[in-house]
């Protein structure tokens, strides 16, 4: 388990587009929170092919999310609540690609 920590202003121009899903999903969270801190990793989930009528794995960002609402309470969001958080956009699969990859060169 590595953990690495980036800001807006270090994320590289070609990658920034990708990270579109990935706040959509936390905004989708539509409710009175404000997310402190978001884990990433890499899975792999089962989607459904329509034009091949066929399910199909494919790689996914999963997101856990530690949010706090203004009341001071601080919650868990996770992919088995929100299946929002499981990003298959090839973009955002990319992008966390991108990030664990650099390291290790």
């Amino acid at each position: 388990t590595r953990t690495d920590r980036y800001t807006a202003d270090e994320i590289p121009a070609e990658q920034a587009p990708a990270m579109e899903s990935v706040v959509a999903a936390l905004v989708g969270l539509g409710e009175d929170w404000q997310a402190v801190q978001v884990w990433a990793r890499l899975g792999i989930t089962m989607t459904y092919d329509v034009a091949n009528e066929r399910s199909e794995y494919v790689f996914a960002v999963v997101l856990t999310v530690e949010a706090v609402n203004p009341q001071g309470g601080r919650r868990v969001f996770t992919s088995r609540d929100y299946p929002e958080f499981i990003v298959t956009d090839p973009a955002a699969v990319d992008f966390f690609k991108y990030f664990t990859k650099q390291n290790h060169e």
